[in-house]
Order: structure tokens, then C-alpha cells, then sequence
């Protein structure tokens, strides 16, 4: 049975974003939301986030999405979780460059907060071994 998504880190810039989402993923999704404003916040609080998911935003200012992701690799306790990417850069090759560089999928901003949760749940499942 795959482990049950609990907890997720939230790397996202855009204090707007960053409400909405935090907001929907905790009340309608359930989550507990660990929210990070910049790569360098979350390379910070990553090893004591345990978290389950990282969800991570690509266009950042000093350390972008792909970044942040390689410095997360080097710390033990996210060196293995799941990223999955969220940004308004998604066609198809923008899409199997992120994958390549380790993500198990993209969301398109904007997203729908309304689904957020589901797909992000959706998403976990399909990748859970």
C-alpha cells in the first residue's frame, strides 16, 4: 500500500499564490503545508519538514524551481521525495525537461485551486510504488 500524503513543502514566491494554494491544500485537501518563499527557505527548512511531497515553483528569483530541486537532492531527508513542479511554462518539451530533471509531474499555473488537492492526490497515486 503506497504511504499516505501528508505532508508538503511549498516553494512558491508569489505571496498571492502562496496563500491560495497553502489555504486549499490544508482546508480542502487536508495537507499540512510547510510554505517556503525562495529556494534558499527551502533548502532551510527542508530537513526538519519531513515532508512527503515537495511542491515546487519553476520561475524564482535567485534560485529558480531547477535549482532549488538539485540543492534538495543533496540533503538526506529530500534527497528521494517527490517533486512535482508548478508553472505557467508548459509546453511539452518545457514539460519533459522538467521530468528529466527528476520531477514526477507539472501542474499549470494558473491552477484551479478548487482541484488543486485532487490533482496533486491524483498525481501521488499514479507515482506511488
Amino acid at each position: 500500500m503506497p504511504k499516505e500524503l501528508k505532508r508538503i513543502l511549498y516553494v512558491e514566491d508569489e505571496p498571492s499564490i502562496q496563500t491560495i494554494a497553502v489555504t486549499v491544500l490544508e482546508a480542502v485537501g487536508g495537507f499540512t503545508v510547510i510554505a517556503c518563499n525562495s529556494g534558499k527557505q527551502a533548502l532551510e527548512a527542508a530537513p526538519d519538514a519531513n515532508a512527503d511531497l515537495i511542491l515546487l515553483d519553476v520561475m524564482m528569483p535567485e534560485m529558480d524551481g531547477p535549482a532549488t530541486l538539485d540543492a534538495l537532492r543533496n540533503i538526506p531527508q529530500t534527497a528521494q521525495t517527490p517533486v512535482i513542479f508548478m508553472t505557467a511554462k508548459v509546453q511539452a518539451s518545457e514539460i519533459a525537461h522538467y521530468k528529466s530533471l527528476g520531477a514526477i509531474d507539472v501542474i499549470a499555473k494558473p491552477f484551479d485551486p478548487m482541484t488543486l488537492s485532487a490533482q496533486i492526490g491524483e498525481l501521488w497515486r499514479q507515482t506511488a510504488i
